[in-house]
């Protein structure tokens, strides 16, 4: 794969300049902080392209993908579109010789994920997918708890997210373009765990209930589902839940809890708390999440292209959460639990 001489020779564009919260913005901020060059911005509605080209003065503009892959020098290319979209337009612009960084969730299924790592392989080309919650506030501090032992050894994880809502009308609440309920923070709860129990995964199992909502809305019968869950098994015997759900009428106000056989951990964006029992009773502390550390991503993406530094999220890592959730919708559709094919 080609290094590049400085940071700056790292020409970035971005595809979809949409306005659901300014993410096109926000990534080339977030390279251009990291000393790379903001060039291009490919985007179908004119209007986002005047604000584009606002913000970033003599960016390129492009309402195709061909045609910046034809005109623009950018060799770093951002994808922000809707998640169905993410494959096709990760393996066009890689076989063009780009490089890709892919906005969260990787892609749907596993089997995009595979076509994609072996387009980044094919043509040398680097793979990455925007996991900047990597470094959320409350996941590095969780990590801390865990790794000094203060709960001892990890029996349970359970994550949940959600309330009584009816979806929004857009593309998210539809289950062709987004791949579910699960797919869109349901991604972000899965990366944490994968980092917090470090263990093979073994097997998914999934739930899903649809058709409450579905005839409220604009999407009908591709509605996501009114709720879903997951159950990951590990191989040393620990267990993940995660539920996503718009119908819960009281929703836990801890985004995690983690059980351990010496103690349990909760958090949420936040706040931390720890229960351990100590002896006839039991000590609970608690604090704030430290900052998040964002900036890390593109920093290592950045050393990756000149400096040869490996890649902290590989392709092969972002896969591994979107074979969960692959697997979690073809268990509730079969109704049964399905083996892992990676760990």
């Amino acid at each position: 794969m080609k290094r590049y001489r400085k940071d700056s020779d790292i020409r970035v564009a971005v595809i979809g300049y949409g306005g659901a919260f300014n993410m096109g913005r926000h990534h080339l901020e977030a390279m251009a902080q990291a000393g790379m060059t903001p060039s291009a911005v490919v985007e179908l509605d004119r209007k986002r392209l005047a604000i584009a080209a606002t913000d970033f003065p003599g960016i390129e503009q492009y309402d195709s993908v061909s045609a910046m892959l034809r005109r623009s020098g950018a060799n770093l290319a951002a994808i922000i579109t809707p998640h169905n979209t993410h494959a096709k337009l990760a393996i066009q612009c890689m076989r063009a010789g780009r490089h890709i960084v892919c906005e969260k969730p990787f892609a749907v299924t596993t089997a995009e994920c595979d076509r994609m790592i072996e387009a980044s392989r094919r043509h040398r080309v680097a793979l990455s997918t925007y996991h900047n919650r990597h470094w959320d506030g409350c996941v590095l501090q969780a990590l801390d708890i865990i790794r000094k032992g203060t709960i001892g050894e990890i029996v349970r994880a359970e994550a949940a997210m959600g309330g009584y809502s009816k979806p929004g009308d857009w593309w998210r609440s539809s289950r062709s373009i987004s791949g579910g309920i699960l797919y869109d923070w349901g991604v972000h709860f899965l990366e944490y765990a994968l980092q917090l129990i470090d263990d093979r995964m073994v097997e998914v199992t999934g739930f899903a209930h649809h058709g409450f909502w579905a005839p409220k809305t604009p999407w009908k019968k591709d509605t996501i589902e009114d709720e879903a869950s997951l159950v990951v098994r590990f191989a040393r015997g620990a267990w993940l839940k995660l539920t996503m759900t718009t119908i819960d009428a009281s929703p836990s106000s801890n985004w995690f809890e983690i059980t351990g056989t010496q103690g349990k951990l909760e958090f949420d964006h936040q706040r931390w708390t720890t229960t351990v029992p100590r002896g006839a009773r039991t000590v609970t502390t608690s604090g704030s999440n430290p900052p998040h550390q964002y900036q890390r991503f593109y920093a290592n993406i950045r050393d990756h292209l000149v400096r040869g530094t490996p890649l902290i999220i590989t392709p092969q890592w972002a896969r591994r959460p979107i074979h969960v959730l692959d697997l979690a919708v073809q268990s509730a559709r079969k109704g049964r639990a399905m083996r892992t094919k990676y760990d």
